[in-house]
């Protein structure tokens, strides 16, 4: 019977996800860890692999996911460019706002138009890393990529220091708790993220939907206003205003250019955030890219009409920033807008609740994208390797983590202050916008694909505006006057960190070609003819006799025991309690050598043990430690640098290898390792143990007529189903046998395909129901040439 596709509700039903503590023997009691349970109880239990797929966002939810830090920018956008123009112009600012604001939508639209070339060229992710890495090389992507990765950082601070800043507006005892605030928003969002993506989408994109309702509330009652001519004009002088200017002689409106250009470069951070949905076209539904590029044309959409139409409130009532950075603009329009009665007051309110929440998960996107770019540099052998590998829900955890922590640092440094943190911002994004648009100007020009010259207008055009901002942010920001914070420290940290992952970089290359040298060589290589084996021990315990036992399944020419000496009293106990063990056991024949060690183990009385025995080269030395888990934290730590001091001698003599033999004197496991019976699996008494084992044989309950693999006996006919474990071929006289180790968390048999090679739909990881008679096949039990059934993907 060939593979046949499984209806769609059985392959969640048939193998349920586990961690990998079921996926052994239902007669083995694995304890879970209480860092595990911990961790199962804060964010869910775990999620197989599998599941990626369906942890993917629809446009909706994609929406409050990556394009919360760009529309929630529209909160301190007109409040930064008139922070910077008021002192100067003074009410000739108000007439300023909307034109800097327009001249910003500018660039917004120019570089909506490059993304989307981008996204189109690069569906599966087309972030700045990517495209500068395919374009120009490894070493200027890690530029792009570390501006970005420390402008997810800033975005992170001046986010949740801006959502803090929102509720002290409309709360003023919040106003000197604005860093714990802070902190606590960073490790609410920290903690949905570690809870998975869709988890994510789920908690926040209600409070971005609600920001935006309140936005647009606000713009019609606000519009409606200024059309009858009711909107009020606030007054210029209340304490804690900023000082008003006076005009001087400049060109705009009696201000110079340098002020507009530093209003412009404030301004900037209101754009930033477009990439972030460039970076993140793996996490969308499919067709990915097609969903991609329409939430972006709506981001951008949304964010102009929020932006522009703020600006233009602002303008016409006048409404100027406070020194202290509270109230903000936001809220001072809300007021005069909603007005003070029992509605007005009630929208007010909702106005700034939703801004608060928008702003606090504006820090959400960097959340989204982070941790993405930094498994990229890690894939790269540019970051940390641990930043590649996905955790408890199938998120980076690691890189949520290192943001999390680095954004906290940043919140203490500046006191939550936004005005603090704004110098800083921006510059990395549109340093990374500049190589992004550069690269598909190239990448056009390299491919020429239709309508090439199309997109490389667009993205030409698209890098001169993204370097033309980039110069003026750094100009004018370089060194803000009042303070020690400003672009120059970007400026100097990205070349340092950039200098710090190529030397990284080379430290794992040069590691992995050292590894690659002859490998293929060495693992057919001639066997060595003799074998050696030293058990080193401290003591004769039940953690050394499991040593010994696993010493003697090796079929080593020679065992020997081995011991460093401490002191006398411990060696003297340990050759009487060997004596007693020989006499009793004289079929062990292992003599017992005792090193003085002075206290401790050295180099040199490693090397005089073993040197011996390899200096011919036709032994191979095993050392083999035994270490008793049911020990305290102490004990760990301990054994953990007798172990490394071992290791570090060891792995510098050739043909000489360590091995650790972990015990759990807590387990009640079977010395003579006779799994029970499939009669005695199936009693308990209503333990732990039983509890899991009726878990594992789920399988067996939810597929109609299938038997858990423990319970199958030789000459049985028997349908069974489970996950392929391990997939190998064998030739046996000539003929190609493809080997499969099924599993179903009560055991695992062997299902082999006599005269094949490969079996289209069957490897490592995929569910199969098999019907067949059990057989022994090299002495084990085995299904050979069976009926199968492939089981679907499992359902979401």
């Amino acid at each position: 019977m060939g593979p046949r596709p499984a209806p769609a509700h059985t392959a969640s039903e048939a193998v349920r996800p586990s961690a990998a503590r079921e996926a052994v023997p239902a007669w083995v009691d694995l304890p879970e860890p209480l860092g595990y349970r911990l961790k199962t109880w804060l964010l869910g239990p775990p999620l197989a692999t599998e599941r990626l797929r369906h942890e993917r966002l629809g446009k909706p939810t994609a929406l409050a996911v990556f394009a919360s830090d760009n529309l929630s920018s529209v909160a301190y956008g007109t409040e930064e460019i008139l922070r910077h123009l008021v002192p100067y112009a003074g009410v000739a600012a108000f007439a300023l706002v909307v034109p800097i604001t327009f001249a910003l939508l500018v660039v917004l639209g120019l570089l909506v138009l490059s993304y989307l070339q981008t996204i189109k060229a690069y569906p599966s992710a087309g972030g700045a890393y990517i495209v500068t890495r395919d374009n120009f090389g490894l070493v200027p992507a890690q530029v792009a990529g570390v501006a970005l990765l420390i402008d997810y950082v800033l975005t992170v601070a001046v986010s949740v220091s801006a959502g803090a800043a929102a509720l002290a507006s409309a709360y003023a005892p919040m106003r000197s708790q604005l860093v714990p605030l802070s902190l606590g928003f960073i490790g609410l969002i920290a903690y949905g993220n570690l809870r998975g993506v869709r988890e994510a989408g789920r908690l926040f994109a209600g409070p971005t939907y609600f920001f935006l309702a309140t936005m647009a509330l606000l713009l019609v009652v606000g519009s409606s206003r200024m059309l009858f001519g009711h909107l009020p004009v606030e007054a210029v002088t209340k304490p804690g205003m900023m000082r008003f200017g006076h005009p001087g002689n400049g060109l705009f409106m009696g201000v110079g250019l340098f002020v507009v250009l530093r209003a412009f470069a404030s301004g900037g951070a209101a754009v930033t955030g477009v990439e972030a949905i460039s970076n993140g076209v793996s996490a969308f539904r499919p067709p990915e890219w097609k969903n991609a590029r329409e939430t972006l044309v709506i981001m951008a959409s949304t964010l102009g009409v929020m932006f522009l139409g703020l600006s233009a409130l602002t303008a016409r009532m006048h409404v100027a920033p406070f020194e202290r950075g509270t109230p903000t603009v936001l809220s001072q329009v809300g007021r005069l807008v909603f007005g003070h009665s029992g509605p007005g007051q009630l929208l007010y309110y909702c106005l700034q609740a939703g801004t608060m929440l928008i702003l606090v998960l504006a820090a959400n996107t960097s959340f989204a994208d982070f941790p993405r770019l930094a498994s990229f540099h890690a894939a790269d052998n540019f970051l940390p390797r641990q930043l590649t590998k996905r955790g408890h829900r199938l998120v980076y955890s690691n890189g949520i983590i290192s943001l999390a922590a680095a954004a906290a640092v940043l919140v203490v440094i500046t006191g939550a202050k936004v005005d603090a943190l704004i110098p800083l911002y921006a510059i990395g994004v549109f340093l990374s916008f500049t190589l992004s648009q550069a690269g598909m100007a190239r990448h056009h020009m390299r491919h020429r694909q239709p309508g090439w010259r199309t997109g490389f207008v667009i993205n030409a055009t698209g890098a001169l505006m993204s370097g033309a901002v980039e110069v003026i942010i750094a100009v004018t920001k370089f060194k803000p006057k009042g303070t020690i914070l400003g672009a120059w420290i970007v400026v100097v940290l990205v070349p340092v960190a950039v200098a710090g992952l190529v030397r990284l970089h080379r430290r794992y290359e040069a590691e992995e070609a050292a590894l690659r040298v002859d490998a293929p060589d060495a693992a057919v290589g001639p066997l060595p003819p003799r074998h050696v084996i030293f058990v080193v021990l401290e003591r004769l315990d039940e953690a050394t006799a499991r040593t010994i036992q696993y010493a003697r399944t090796l079929r080593a020419d020679q065992i020997r025991a081995l011991h460093f000496e401490v002191d006398d009293a411990t060696t003297r106990r340990l050759r009487n309690a060997w004596q007693e063990l020989m006499r009793q056991r004289p079929s062990l024949a292992m003599p017992l050598d005792v090193i003085g060690s002075a206290g401790r183990v050295s180099d040199r009385q490693i090397v005089e043990v073993v040197l011996p025995h390899v200096a011919d080269r036709e032994t191979e030395v095993t050392m083999l430690l035994p270490r008793d888990d049911s020990g305290g934290v102490l004990e760990r730590i301990r054994f953990g640098r007798f172990a490394a001091a071992i290791s570090a001698t060891v792995s510098l003599i050739p043909h000489c290898n360590l091995c650790v033999v972990p015990y759990d004197a807590r387990s009640d496991g079977d010395h003579g390792f006779t799994a029970p019976s499939a009669q005695s699996a199936d009693t308990g008494d209503g333990s732990r143990r039983s509890r899991r084992r009726a878990r594992s044989t789920d399988t067996a309950r939810l597929i109609p007529y299938v038997a858990p693999i423990a319970s199958v006996r030789l000459r049985e006919r028997v349908r069974i189903a489970g996950r392929v474990e391990a997939v190998r071929v064998r030739a046996r006289a000539g003929t190609p046998t493809l080997e499969c180790i099924l599993q179903d968390g009560t055991g695992r048999i062997t299902v082999v395909f006599l005269g094949r090679r490969t079996v289209p739909g069957i490897d490592v990881g995929a569910r199969l129901v098999v019907e067949g008679t059990v057989g022994e096949y090299h002495g084990r039990l085995a299904i050979l040439n069976p009926q199968y059934e492939i089981l679907g993907e499992e359902a979401p």
